[in-house]
């Protein structure tokens, strides 16, 4: 059977799943594809017959910092020879965008726009998971409420005052749990809908600080006594004792405090709830890439993932399939907004894996610059 390999530019760019505008040097737009005419609607007739001018005045149409406009983009790019993010108001939404600057074989400057298809499937599943958590809350709070005050007005027939301690106990454990697992669903929405409205960006912004990542990590361990890491359902252990930190002196990294606080519980939780409570973590930092990041990594002797699994560890609501995983509570959520955070701050985050043997998590946040 012989393939016909002839295939024109432009049935490859109307089977990308993004949409594509393509601008000359003259600001005209020479190229479009059917992504782009799904997602821009009559809005791509004034961007035919305008060019630049009415893509740029549609894409800022809700841009208030002018170092975050298409125009600024596309300076960045032309600067950097590298695609630059930023994001673009339509339809109530605001929709991540590309711009890239390219030479064509005349020596001819291209620019080229790359909006990506609105996909809320994430948070349509969020906003059920969310309904079901409240009404399981509040179904189960009411219940047990009710079994506290019922064995507190008709106690047991010779029941000691301990033992009917030890009963109401373990309702309000219950009790507990509901409202720990609603609070922390309740913060994966917040940061999910920083996301979804793209406000992250902006966010980050007003988060970024000079952080001593010495002091930070030594603050953040000490403080795990305090926090609730992995859900309350699970076996009491003593996380902190297994976590072991290296990290010298003098790192400095230009990040968000609270965006780094609740990256590391994530990262930490999964490496706690995935081993067996024996084992150790360990979380080690060091300058890379010449001086101009610092990597932090996260290294667990626990399950591990298996290698089928691995394109799926960053997407959301999907969790592995191992039986000694899905016995352990989670909304598999956790690594899709780390990887989002990370990447706002100018970051990126990766893994490697062997199942039965541990993951290391690794990601590089850039190094402060006064």
């Amino acid at each position: 059977m012989v393939v016909n390999r002839q295939l024109s530019h432009q049935s490859v760019l109307d089977g990308l799943g993004h949409g594509v505008l393509l601008f000359d040097s003259s600001d005209h737009l020479v190229t479009e594809n059917l992504a782009a005419q799904s997602i821009l609607g009559a809005d791509l007739k004034l961007i035919r017959a305008n060019g630049w001018h009415a893509a740029s005045s549609l894409f800022n149409s809700r841009t208030t910092d002018g170092s975050e406009t298409a125009d600024s983009a596309r300076a960045k790019a032309r600067e950097s020879a590298r695609p630059v993010r930023f994001y673009i108001y339509l339809s109530g939404e605001y929709t991540p965008c590309s711009v890239s600057f390219i030479h064509g074989a005349g020596g001819e400057g291209f620019t080229m726009i790359t909006i990506d298809q609105p996909d809320w499937s994430a948070l349509t599943e969020l906003m059920g998971r969310f309904r079901d958590e409240v009404l399981n809350a509040a179904a189960g709070t009411a219940g047990h409420s009710e079994l506290i005050l019922h064995s507190l007005k008709q106690p047991r027939p010779n029941e000691s005052i301990e033992q009917l301690g030890r009963r109401i106990g373990g309702f309000a454990n219950l009790i507990a749990i509901y409202n720990n697992r609603l609070e922390r669903l309740t913060r994966l929405m917040h940061r999910l809908e920083n996301i979804r409205t793209g406000r992250l960006p902006e966010v980050i912004r007003e988060e970024r600080r000079r952080i001593d990542l010495s002091d930070f990590i030594e603050d953040f361990i000490e403080s795990l006594d305090e926090r609730t890491i992995v859900d309350p359902e699970a076996e009491k252990q003593d996380y902190r004792g297994r976590i072991t930190a290296s990290v010298p002196g003098g790192l400095y990294v230009a990040a968000s405090p609270e965006r780094l606080t609740a990256i590391l519980q994530d990262i930490l939780r999964n490496a706690i709830m995935y081993s067996l409570k024996a084992t150790p973590i360990n979380l080690i930092a060091y300058a890379s890439s010449g001086n101009q990041a610092i990597q932090i990594d996260v290294i667990d002797e626990g399950y591990g993932i298996r290698a089928k699994e691995f394109e799926q560890v960053f997407k959301p609501f999907i969790r592995a399939r191992q039986p000694q995983i899905l016995a352990e509570f989670g909304y598999g959520l956790s690594l899709y907004l780390c990887r989002q955070e990370i990447e706002a701050m100018n970051g990126k985050v990766w893994f490697t894996s062997e199942e039965g043997v541990g993951s290391t998590f690794s990601f590089k946040l850039p190094i402060w610059q006064e």
